[in-house]
């Protein structure tokens, strides 16, 4: 939830990265998280126990209606009695101007890269099987069939697509025009972490919901310092509107 006020504050700034958050949105992230919060089968002081196996559990028995998840908890989904035809996917609304225009948020923070460091023959292995993956049919089967991924790559036909009812649901939404809300860099695992203890404490009654913003902010701005500390470098930062 959190990359919803983040991809909407660099619309407004027409900017793909800054170290500078404001915040803009952030209270429109606390009416929602308040009206989950609020419409829990869990007490708020048990929220950090919950796993991801139980509210899976919870959603497969219909003791919930809504999950908030990704395509990939199909796979999880489709083996506990729940009929394709019953699921279906909405993206996060938060009131925010616009956001009608959009579809559900991608999230894309994971890349596929290979070490600089290993040998000249690991390096050729290692693309070898990124190539074979996604040309191949066995590979292309793996990841569509198997696995049930989505499969943004020119090499997939429309026969190659997985059949994953949440898949075709969120491509839907790419058919009518509207794009996925975009993920874009984050600092590190720690701002995420720092989030979700805010949160936490947000809820358990012992912190501020300005403890939140605080870490989502200031937060931001103290780990991509020190990323450019330790590596030297930033995201580049583009127009938001850059095709």
């Amino acid at each position: 939830m959190s990359r919803l006020p983040l991809f909407y504050e660099f619309r407004d700034d027409n900017t793909t990265f800054t170290t500078d958050l404001k915040g803009t949105y952030l209270k429109n992230y606390k009416d929602l998280f308040d009206l989950e919060v609020a419409n829990s089968p869990t007490e708020s002081s048990m929220l950090s126990s919950k796993t991801y196996d139980d509210i899976t559990s919870e959603f497969a028995l219909g003791d919930v209606a809504f999950y908030p998840n990704g395509v990939w908890a199909y796979t999880q989904i489709k083996d506990n009695g729940v009929e394709d035809d019953d699921l279906g996917m909405l993206p996060y609304w938060m009131g925010i101007k616009g956001e009608e225009n959009y579809g559900p948020a991608g999230v894309y923070d994971a890349s596929w890269a290979v070490n600089k460091n290993a040998s000249d023959d690991d390096k050729k292995a290692t693309l070898d099987f990124i190539k074979w993956m996604v040309s191949s049919d066995e590979g292309k089967n793996a990841l569509a069939k198997e696995m049930g991924f989505s499969v943004p790559f020119t090499t997939f036909g429309d026969d190659d697509q997985p059949d994953n009812p949440l898949t075709k649901l969120a491509r839907a939404y790419a058919d009518e025009g509207k794009p996925s809300v975009t993920s874009f860099p984050l600092p590190s695992q720690q701002w995420q972490d720092d989030l979700t203890s805010a949160l936490l404490n947000y809820v358990q009654g012992g912190g501020k919901w300005s403890d939140f913003e605080n870490a989502f902010t200031s937060g931001w701005k103290k780990d991509w310092d020190n990323n450019k500390s330790v590596l030297g470098m930033l995201p580049e930062s583009k127009a938001f509107d850059a095709k």
